[in-house]
């Protein structure tokens, strides 16, 4: 008697879990979950980027005033020489490879400003393209949460309906008894398994003689050697 007034606690307890779990899975609430995740990725993105355009900006302004500096240098130099001639081959030599380091400088700069340029240009539009996704996706998430919102009220409603009669169900069964019934839930779903055939219906392993023989006297409640859920012979 006590475990079928477990096994009829067990239905009702489980088609609330399941209910549960069906609220869990909607369609809707897994499109909004994909859709705010994307969102804070987006978010994410879009951090990275304008920390990246404002390293990309530090530098871009250390380099040109860099190769400002040295296009004073080069003006001075060339200054220099038509005050000074050089006065031997070696000097004018020396001058002469002096400038060329300078100039190469100017150029690899020259080359590195006009990289930063082109990436500063596909950092932009990259930028640009997250801010239409990123708009696009928050209008349709507000849209769908307002049709989730009123499916969650109205399945919450319900729900908690379920738990209360599952609440009632559960009044009717020995303390102890469902005690151990909530224990053995916490690593076994369903908590207990039908006598079939000389198995377990929920590992179906076949069982010991003597472990069918205390099920069927019904002296103590019977656990399953195997998964440990409680055995229950409907007497079908």
């Amino acid at each position: 008697m006590q475990l079928d007034t477990l096994w009829q606690f067990m239905q009702v307890d489980m088609e609330a879990d399941h209910f549960e779990g069906r609220m869990r899975q909607s369609a809707n609430r897994q499109k909004l979950m994909k859709q705010r995740d994307f969102l804070k990725d987006q978010q994410a993105n879009m951090k990275k980027l304008e920390s990246d355009v404002a390293v990309m900006q530090d530098r871009l302004e250390a380099v040109q005033d860099e190769a400002e500096r040295l296009e004073k240098v080069l003006a001075s130099l060339a200054e220099e020489f038509e005050k000074n001639p050089p006065a031997t081959v070696e000097d004018a030599q020396k001058q002469s490879e002096a400038v060329q380091k300078l100039l190469d400088t100017l150029s690899r700069y020259e080359a590195e400003l006009q990289k930063m340029r082109k990436d500063a240009d596909t950092k932009d539009r990259q930028q640009k393209e997250i801010r239409v996704r990123a708009a696009k996706t928050k209008m349709e998430f507000d849209q769908l949460k307002v049709e989730y919102d009123k499916e969650f009220k109205a399945d919450t409603a319900k729900l908690q309906d379920m738990r209360a009669k599952t609440e009632q169900e559960a009044k009717k069964v020995d303390p102890q008894l469902l005690a151990k019934y909530r224990s053995i839930k916490q690593h076994c779903t369903p908590p207990m398994a039908k006598l079939v055939n000389g198995q377990c219906s929920g590992c179906f392993m076949s069982l010991p003689s003597a472990t069918l023989l205390d099920i069927k006297n019904g002296d103590r409640i019977v656990e399953c050697d195997n998964c440990g859920r409680i055995l229950y012979d409907a007497g079908e």
